[in-house]
Parts: C-alpha cells; structure tokens; sequence
C-alpha cells in the first residue's frame, strides 16, 4: 500500500514539477495535418495547418465558419470561391516550408467580383477579414503565392440559392434550422451575442466567430439550473469522498482483508478520493479562480496554477482508477479462470503500480505539453475537452472505452471460470462441497454486484461524453445564431454524467459492508488494534 502511494507521489511531483516547464516554453509549433472538411477536400492540395490567420485552432472550428459559405459555392457565384476559402481556412502545409503561401490577390479578386453582388443582393458584405489588398500579387519576389489558374474570364451569371420548405417544429428550442444549422441565410444571424463574450483573439473559444468566448459560467443554461448544478456536484463528491474515506481507513485497520485479487478495490478508492477532492477544491478556492480567465471560461491552462493542480487530481487518479479497475478484473482472471493464489498475485504487484500509475501519468503530459487543460463551466473545475470535442476524444473518450473493454473482457472470462469451478464442486460432492459451493457463490454474488456497481455507471459516463463531444458545435450554435440554428444540451444528461463520474467511488464502500468491518471499528473504538499477521509475498 505505502509502496503505492509512494508511486503516486512521485508521479503527481513529477507531473507538478513538468507542468512548470510547460508553462515557460512556447511548445506548440505547427505541423501538418490531413484535410479533414469536407468541403477543402480535393482543392489541390491535402495537408493544413492550424492555427491559421483567423486564428483558429482546430479544422472543427474552421469548418464551422467556413461552410456558412457552402449556398455560395453550392451556386457556383465564382468558379474560385472554393479554392479561395479553402486557402483561407484551411492553408496549405508543405514540409520543410515554414512561410505561409496564401492565394494569390487575383483569386480573391475574382471569388469577390463573383459573389459580392449577390451577397449584397441579401444585405451581407464582403468580409473584411478576407479584403484581397491583404493578399500578395502573382509574381512578388519576397511573396509565394497560389493561383489555381490564371484566368480573367466573367463570372457565371449567379442563380439564387435553392430553397427547402421549411417545417414548423413543435418544440423549437430542439429543433435545427431549415439551412440546415449552418448559420447561413435570415434564420441563423450568427454573433457575439450575449450571453456569449467578445474578447481578443487569441481567447476565443466559440468557432465560426472571431473574437467570441464563452462566458465563465457557461452559456448553455439559465441562472437557477447553474445553482442546482453546484449543489448537486458538491452533494455527490462529499458522499463520494466519504466512502472513499471509510474504505481507506479499513484497510489500514485491518490491512490483511483486502488480499489480492480483492486489493486493487483499495488503490480504486483512494483514486476516487482524489478525484473528490477535486471536485470540492471549487468549495474552497471558487469557480472563478479555477475554471475561468476574467469574464470568459479557461481554454488552457499551462504551468503552476489552481486549474492545473486541479486537472491533475481529477484526470490522473480519473484515469488511474480506471486502469485499477482493468487490474481488479485482470487478478481476478487470474484466481478464478488460472487458478493463481494470493501470494502468486500479488508477487506481481510492482508491475500492476507500474501500469496504474505510469500511463495515466503519460497521458497527464500529453494533455499538459498540447496546452488543452481548459475550464469546465458547469462543475467550476479545469479538464480536457471542455472547450475542444476534438481533445474530448482523444483524451478521454478512447481510453475509458479500451479500459472498459479490456476490464469486462477479464471479468466475463473470470465469471465463466468461477461457473465451471462450482459445477465440478457440486458434482464431486464430499465433505464439505455445500460449504465450499455457498463460499464460492458468495464470493461470485459480490464480484457481480462491484462489477455491476462499477460497468454501469463507466458506460453512462462513455455515453454522455460521446454525447457531449457530438453536439457541442450545434449547443454554441444555437446561442451564437438562435433557437432555430441547433439543438438545446439535455440538463439531465450533463448531470447525470457528473453522478456517474463519482458514483463508483460512493459505491467501492460495497466491499467492505460486512461484520467483520463493523468488529474491526468495534475493536479501534475500545482501544484495541487488529490482529498483526505478516504481509502475503509481494506486499502491496
């Protein structure tokens, strides 16, 4: 145990100590990356770079913006506005090239003598942002550029957009505009609008619009659900820290309970009092002080500060009890489908910290070196994906999957076992076969009821992550372009995320609900102390 929890120190010193160093370098250099929107595939040319002149980051947040032009393009106004955008939001990336090569000033010359009278035509001017005095001429010494051909020819004459009818919705505040949620036409104006936050550029945090960030406390809900919300976070991590808390004090009563392959339940909980205490640090240092920079939401957080310490608490010992869990599953494999003993597991203990605690703190870095700790605006904590469905994937949603797979995987070959294992007992017979097959099927009633405890609550969790990283976009857009523009994020579905997220560590107090739990409290009570008896071979 104490060998363990050294492990833990380390690592979290390790990654204190490393996120300093993240914080005073500048890491993020460029690099290309294949095209992945739609509409820029097959311009020419399939590598970008982010973050590009309009500063956006991600090709999640150019794509947003971008295909509010796909009615122009679609009506083929000018037979260079696809390429044109495309070299605008999506630049291309040449290895071992470091300047920007942007579109020649004669193509956005003539995407602009194509579309700007029709997008007039609809009360809508030519973008500033894409003026084509900004851009290089063909044959500029000092200045590359592209022009996908040369050619000066009169635009087509522009056929207006086509129409879809539009059908009234029972509910709009869940319905999707009849441009179809891309933020064009006279249904979706899209702006900073409140309750959303017009900052510089480098903070915004809304894609398809410049300058705009979310607000600290998030945009998505009205004043007295954000209440509710803090109350019921707060309520489920006490509860969960305080299971938590009961189990860790019984092992350390009465260690020699919790052999293997029942021991990894004890390194679950001790995770998931971290992760607790992650969540209550909001009580103590406050939602503004963690989650947010001013009047905006955090979209990252590099070096020492209470948001970075926070993410570790809540991502790494989230992410170790996760891999803990594939452990208990794994040893319990090994008694019940390899037949091992106590001493046998627990021989490989080191290896088992080694993996707990060594890849959640790999993972921890990667997160820390790609600068996407960020502010979540609902539990006033800082994680990874808040901001970017991208690094919600990436980070968090893969790996709980292959964890969740991988330890269901154990534990279904583990059940099978344990079933053959009270068949043979029951149909040798002998002296005391009925006492060994009643163990065994106490034994097997509790690894059912943990597993149930703990596979239901990770599955919704996965659900409502998958849930959340698909519909982030269309929740922004809503506030950004109105009702009628995208859908409205369940309240229900959020806040139960956050109870799943904590209820395995309320319900890791399951194992140890038992006589000889409430003997062992009786025992330190009166000032006696647990019988000593010598560690198994491999200690911890």
């Amino acid at each position: 145990m104490f060998a363990g929890v050294r492990c833990a120190w380390s690592a979290l010193a390790a990654l204190a100590a490393f996120s300093w160093l993240v914080g005073c370098s500048a890491l993020q250099q460029p690099r290309c990356e294949e095209i992945t929107i739609p509409m820029c595939r097959g311009i020419g040319y399939n590598l970008t770079s982010f973050p590009n002149a309009l500063d956006h980051d991600t090709q999640e947040e150019a794509g947003l913006e971008v295909h509010q032009y796909w009615p122009l393009v679609e009506i083929k106004c000018s037979p260079d506005l696809k390429f044109f955008l495309c070299s605008v939001y999506t630049p291309i990336c040449i290895e071992d090239y470091a300047k920007p090569l942007p579109a020649c000033r004669s193509v956005c010359e003539r995407a602009r003598a194509g579309c700007a009278p029709l997008m007039q035509k609809y009360g809508f001017q030519w973008p500033e942002r894409m003026a084509c005095e900004k851009l290089p001429k063909m044959g500029e010494p000092d200045q590359l550029c592209m022009d996908e051909n040369e050619r000066a020819q009169e635009p087509e004459p522009p056929r207006p957009p086509p129409r879809r009818p539009h059908k009234p919705c029972k509910d709009p505040k869940n319905c999707e505009s009849a441009a179809g949620g891309e933020g064009g036409g006279e249904e979706c104006a899209c702006a900073c609008r409140a309750p959303l936050v017009s900052v510089r550029a480098h903070n915004a945090s809304v894609p398809g619009l410049a300058n705009c960030a979310a607000p600290c406390r998030g945009p998505f809900f009205s004043r007295e659900e954000k209440e509710f919300a803090a109350v019921w976070i707060a309520l489920w991590s006490g509860l969960c820290a305080i299971s938590t808390l009961m189990t860790l004090t019984t092992f350390l009563i009465d260690s020699q309970r919790f052999k293997y392959p029942e021991r990894p339940i004890v390194y679950l909980s001790a995770c998931y009092f971290m992760v607790a205490l992650g969540y209550l640090a909001r009580l103590v240092l406050g939602h503004d002080e963690i989650a947010c920079d001013g009047a905006v939401i955090k979209t990252s957080a590099n070096g020492p500060s209470a948001c970075t310490l926070v993410f570790i608490l809540v991502y790494f010992f989230g992410m170790a009890s996760s891999i803990w869990w594939v452990v208990l599953s794994f040893a319990w494999f090994l008694a019940a489908g390899l037949k091992w003993g106590n001493e046998a597991i627990a021989g490989h203990a080191q290896y088992y910290h080694l993996a707990a605690w060594l890849v959640p703190a790999a993972k921890t870095v990667a997160v820390l070196l790609a600068g996407a700790v960020d502010g979540d605006p609902v539990a006033g904590i800082c994680y990874v994906g808040n901001s970017s469905p991208e690094n919600l994937k990436k980070y968090v949603l893969a790996p709980l999957i292959v964890y969740f797979a991988l330890g269901a995987t154990f534990l279904l070959a583990g059940f099978v076992s344990l079933f053959r294992i009270r068949s043979v007992i029951k149909r040798q017979g002998g002296i005391g076969a009925g006492s060994k097959a009643d163990k065994l099927e106490k034994l097997m009633i509790r690894i059912g009821v943990f597993s149930v405890l703990y596979a239901v609550p990770a599955g919704v969790v996965i659900g409502c992550l998958a849930y959340e990283a698909g519909g982030r976009a269309g929740w922004l857009r809503r506030v950004a372009c109105g009702p009628a523009c995208g859908p409205r994020p369940l309240y229900s579905a959020l806040m139960l995320k956050y109870f799943m997220a904590l209820a395995v560590g309320i319900t890791s107090g399951v194992w140890i609900w038992s006589g000889k739990t409430l003997e062992s409290w009786r025992r330190v009570w009166r000032g006696g102390r647990a019988p000593h008896r010598a560690l198994p071979k491999g200690g911890v």
